[in-house]
């Protein structure tokens, strides 16, 4: 007799009993994957919009990925950082390349890590070594939860139960050019900016404010730090959303899309600024794994020969037009397939999960927006499928918030 199928309330409970209590009821308890679709134990199945927090890049079990990963854990797993392996060193060439740096006697180098937090961890020691110890963050934003980005990281319900935190931090309202020029002095030893907002509901900057943000920068004798963990490998139809100002920052940090679900992410030092971590001044057990940095090549040859940088800005627009219109919708802001949709009433959270009942997995970062970050692999009769959908949800929630 085969054993009774376990359902997802029971495999609910049994996640409230053994894990910690950091994230909440979960949603719904997924088993599968494939492109851009998941299916619950409960065999239901969902459109993808999250994509994992903009993290699935190449969808779910894509092909590239499950091959990379597959040879490279048959061949060499894990070494420590005594050794180098052959894929940690090409990733850390190819990211050079992306961001128009070749590397060598520049001077810029690349730190492996696992996460975004990580990256960002490792920028802040890398601006200590200035030998300044301010650093000037946007309000609204997001840099992790490890106790150094969280001294960067603007939200209070996040903040206050840590607090004192570590640093010295000056905030500035995101966007404002004359209120940054105000703030970065020769005490100064970054700014910090993620070039397009994800966690405050994808909120852009105005054009021009990165290119200013250089500009501030250089004459005071600060570091460019880009936050580029949610935005970069592609998510804006871009391989790093600051391409579009055509600024060279000092430090970037990516993570999320990099390893399109195998966890990696990497803190880049331009020029001098790749210098200014030297030996046992830093480290870590997991950064620079070669599985992991298997992976990531295999996301980056990906979006390179399946022309996805194009890919994702067409369909990126066909969820802003199909979405602008709608008369519950204030505006939609992003770019490529980093997506907010501003609604009228802050309904985000009733929408999201109306959207389970409809097989769409969408994300409320705060009551007023959602945030759209599928997989970049997303195709135009998906985005289509998923606008159809919204646009009902947002009609139901809507009639139901009239009543």
């Amino acid at each position: 007799m085969s054993a009774r199928p376990v359902s997802g309330a029971e495999w609910t409970d049994r996640y409230q009993g053994a894990v910690m209590n950091t994230f909440g009821t979960p949603a719904r308890v997924l088993v599968k994957g494939d492109g851009c679709w998941v299916w619950d134990v409960d065999g239901n199945r969902y459109l993808d919009l999250l994509g994992g927090i903009a993290v699935n890049a190449l969808g779910h079990a894509h092909p590239a990925i499950v091959e990379a990963v597959t040879m490279q854990l048959g061949t060499l797993g894990h070494v420590s950082n005594f050794f180098a392996t052959e894929p940690q060193v090409r990733l850390a060439e190819r990211l050079l390349d992306l961001l128009g740096d070749r590397g060598g006697d520049t001077g810029s180098r690349v730190f492996f890590v696992s996460t975004g937090t990580e990256a960002n961890e490792a920028a802040i020691k890398a601006t200590r070594r200035t030998g300044r110890t301010t650093i000037v963050a946007a309000e609204g934003s997001f840099h992790g939860r490890t106790m150094g980005a969280l001294s960067l990281t603007s939200k209070q319900a996040y903040r206050e139960p840590f607090e004192p935190l570590p640093g010295d931090v000056r905030w500035v309202p995101y966007g404002d050019v004359e209120a940054l020029r105000a703030a970065v002095d020769e005490t100064v030893a970054a700014v910090v900016l993620e070039p397009i907002q994800g966690e405050a509901g994808v909120v852009d900057p105005p054009e021009g404010y990165l290119r200013a943000a250089r500009e501030i920068t250089t004459a005071a004798g600060a570091l460019l730090w880009l936050d580029e963990v949610q935005t970069g490998i592609g998510r804006t139809g871009h391989w790093f959303a600051h391409e579009v100002e055509g600024v060279t920052p000092d430090l970037v940090t990516l993570a999320k899309g990099l390893g399109g679900g195998i966890p990696i992410g990497a803190c880049i030092g331009l020029g001098a600024a790749g210098e200014l971590l030297g030996p046992g001044q830093h480290g870590t057990t997991f950064g620079g794994n070669p599985v992991a940095t298997a992976a990531a090549l295999a996301v980056i040859d990906t979006i390179q020969h399946d022309g996805l940088l194009a890919h994702v800005s067409a369909v990126g627009d066909v969820l802003a037009e199909g979405l602008a219109d709608h008369p519950a919708v204030a505006g939609i802001t992003g770019r490529g397939l980093m997506r907010g949709v501003v609604l009228t009433e802050p309904v985000a959270a009733q929408v999201v999960a109306a959207g389970y009942d409809a097989g769409l997995v969408l994300n409320a970062p705060t009551p007023e927006r959602l945030r759209l970050v599928p997989p970049l692999v997303l195709g135009v009769e998906d985005a289509r499928r998923a606008v159809r959908t919204l646009r009902s949800l947002l009609d139901e929630t809507a009639e139901g918030s009239a009543t």
